[in-house]
């Protein structure tokens, strides 16, 4: 009788827990899933541990089920608890209620091949037989597959242990009147400016980012269809440009809206991404990815127009230029920017900075003890634009010699470098439905 299949996974976010979810959903099979996460509440990650109720999901509820193949699975879930009246599911719910929801989906199954263990991973190396974690508190636990599933990076290097992130434990309150400054105007950004307008914050907001620009706000549209024969897969970046705007002219041409062609190519993002040069896709990030994140990643109308209104009244000042340097000043803090177009650095003193600026860091220089001792010891490396793991299409994590793992894998943000869009839940459980379906083979 062969061995029954030891999966650890590292991570109990979004990513670890759909993972998990995915590999027990087969009633069958003859496995042990062990996760590892150090928050005591599963399915709390940097995004879904948001307590306030402002904090909502930038999805409509109808996206959001942690199952591709059963779509209506968060809607029934919400049903049964009474937190939404059955009719239109263009709502946007509270983060904290998706967490409720990502943590119920394990729960619920109370199934006794699944192990979680409330202690914090800082390595995992391959052995003879599988792998190897290591717990913080000394001990280690075995298997035969490990995957990473560590979310976004908590401790990006440019904050230097000064800028803050929202919502952690150096997030302390804040004198109504305090300045402020924000670094990023993304969606983060806004859970920052949340948190801020929640403790009934009065004092001068001035949020820096490359082009000032804020996230666009989601509406309801007329859903439109793309065939796969539509898109100029294998075109440059400069190319494809063109064909989407003259598409989004077409449409709205015709009495559309943006957002039905910004929707309408999500199935094919992925594919896109991949059949672009490394040039394109260097291009992409460095010139095209703030206009393309302000369309693609939306805010829910009521938090867009709350928005707008701060930067109208003045308490929020969007600024665009370029964060250089932070440092501390006294009890305060002096941030370090270049205006768009001015030629020398300005020098902004405040009582905090919230470091809001995406979630692409330099994968060499991870924060994460795991993640960097993989790339230390050469049993993983970073992607080509160093912007996540170097990883196969199915997620198999590759060495420093260009060797698939065939015992380490990585899913969600992690793996960026390959598939760009796999941050949000509607491509996260594909990709872990695709792994849990290979893993169990």
């Amino acid at each position: 009788m062969s061995p029954r299949l030891s999966i650890i996974i590292v991570g109990g976010g979004a990513s670890g827990v759909l993972l998990a979810a995915h590999l027990l959903r087969n009633r069958e099979a003859d496995i042990r899933v062990t996760l590892i996460e150090r928050r005591e509440q599963l399915g709390r990650g940097v995004a879904y541990s948001a307590r306030q109720w402002d904090h909502l999901l930038n999805v409509p509820a109808s996206g959001m089920s942690a199952f591709a193949d059963d779509p209506d699975h968060f809607w029934r879930w919400l049903l049964q608890r009474h937190l939404v009246a059955d009719g239109n599911k263009f709502v946007f719910l509270p983060r904290r209620i998706y967490g409720d929801y990502l943590s119920d989906v394990l729960r619920s199954g109370e199934d006794e091949r699944l192990r979680v263990i409330h202690d914090s991973c800082i390595a995992l190396k391959s052995t003879a037989n599988g792998v190897e974690a290591t717990l913080e508190n000394g001990t280690s636990v075995v298997g035969h597959v490990g995957v990473l599933a560590v979310g976004h990076e908590e401790n990006p290097p440019r904050a230097r242990g000064i800028a803050v992130r929202v919502g952690s434990e150096a997030d302390t309150p804040l004198d109504p009147d305090a300045e402020v400054m924000i670094l990023g105007s993304g969606l983060s950004m806004v859970d920052a400016w949340l948190s801020l307008s929640q403790a009934n914050h009065r004092g001068p907001i001035i949020v820096v980012s490359r082009h000032g620009l804020l996230p666009k706000g989601h509406r309801q549209v007329a859903r439109i269809e793309l065939e796969a024969a539509d898109v100029p897969f294998g075109t440059e970046l400069h190319y494809f440009t063109k064909w989407f705007e003259e598409t989004v002219r077409e449409v709205v041409g015709r009495g559309g809206d943006w957002r039905s062609v910004v929707d309408a190519l999500r199935p094919f993002n992925q594919r896109i991404w991949q059949n672009w040069s490394l040039a394109s896709r260097r291009r992409f990030l460095e010139h095209v990815r703030p206009f393309w994140n302000v369309h693609r990643h939306r805010l829910p109308p009521e938090l867009h127009e709350r928005m707008q209104a701060a930067v109208a009244s003045g308490q929020v000042r969007l600024v665009a230029g370029k964060f250089i340097d932070v440092a501390r000043a006294g009890d305060r803090v002096e941030a370090t920017i270049r205006r768009r177009g001015a030629a020398a650095d300005e020098h902004v003193v405040v009582d905090r900075v919230y470091d809001c600026g995406g979630v692409t860091v330099d994968v060499a220089h991870s924060s994460n003890p795991v993640v960097a001792g993989l790339v230390e010891s050469g049993a993983a490396r970073p992607d080509e634009l160093h912007i996540g793991l170097d990883v196969t299409n199915d997620g198999a994590v590759i060495d420093r010699d260009g060797v698939p793992s065939s015992r380490l894998y990585a899913v969600g943000p992690l793996t960026r470098g390959k598939f760009f869009e796999i941050e949000a839940i509607p491509d996260i459980r594909v990709q872990v439905a695709e792994l849990a379906e290979r893993l169990l083979a």
